[in-house]
């Protein structure tokens, strides 16, 4: 299928490994060019050189690459000065620290907020007049099958996240829906990640196992018995950038193997 966005730049944040990597790969394999910003410049120096050296990359889809901590303003402002216009924004920051929220003071929910709720709406108002002229947009967030059944130990992202998520369902409803521009959620459920590695070996040291029991234990709670990849979840994400998904807005996308157990 043709997604109908070659030629189109995109912006997808966290790309230098996990789900970021993952949507930007299915996107230049579209056509479309990429700034891939990430806060570790060899990290990420290396993944756009893996997406440029890729063989279903398109010739003529650009790779580029900023080096920022997005949730700052001075981040934000260095992507801005290399190019200022997208017709696709992809929003991703790295999850808050699991806890106990007895232990979380302030500083603790700020941080939280400001990386998982405020910077995605800081992106969000920088690019969609831009789409809204042009008659084309799509923002995708990247947050967390959390969103939709809360994990105890992860209350700063289930906090952080929901006001996001709260966010989208009024502003992908605004006149912007009629100006071709939709906003949707992306949540992912357990996909093969440095994220999930890191939560599930403190698991196994807080219960004395080891990561291999974890491992297993945890992809038996999913219906499809395995985890996700980033490839495929990079392909949700493209698809919902296209063309064909003109008529999806404001919808929080799972995809989590079958996990959430909710008709709703």
């Amino acid at each position: 299928m043709d997604l109908g966005i070659a030629g189109r730049w995109a912006l997808v944040c966290g790309a230098s490994r996990g789900l970021g990597f993952g949507c930007a790969q299915a996107l230049v394999r579209e056509g479309v060019n990429v700034l891939m910003v990430a806060r570790r410049a060899d990290v990420l120096k290396t993944a756009a050189a893996e997406i440029e050296a890729d063989t279903l990359r398109p010739a003529a889809a650009s790779v580029q690459f900023v080096a920022a901590d997005i949730t700052t303003g001075e981040g934000r402002a260095a992507v801005f000065a290399q190019r200022r216009d997208f017709d696709i924004v992809v929003t991703n920051a790295g999850g808050p620290p699991p806890g106990d929220f007895r232990d979380w003071d302030r500083a603790a929910w700020i941080k939280a907020v400001d990386g998982n709720m405020l910077t995605p709406i800081e992106l969000i108002k920088a690019t969609v007049d831009g789409m809204s002229a042009r008659r084309f947009g799509r923002i995708i967030n990247i947050t967390s099958s959390a969103v939709k059944a809360p994990i105890d130990i992860l209350g700063l992202s289930n906090g952080a996240r929901s006001g996001l998520t709260g966010f989208v369902a009024g502003a992908s409803r605004s006149k912007l829906a009629g100006q071709g521009v939709t906003i949707n959620n992306l949540l992912p459920g357990a996909f093969d990640t440095d994220r999930l590695k890191a939560l599930m070996n403190g698991t196994a040291q807080k219960n004395g196992m080891n990561i291999e029991s974890v491992i297993e234990a945890r992809k038996k709670t999913i219906p499809a018995q395995r985890f996700g990849t980033p490839e495929e979840f990079g392909a949700i994400c493209a698809f919902l950038c296209s063309q064909h998904a003109g008529y999806i807005n404001g919808q929080n996308v799972l995809a989590d193997g079958g996990a959430y157990a909710g008709v709703f």
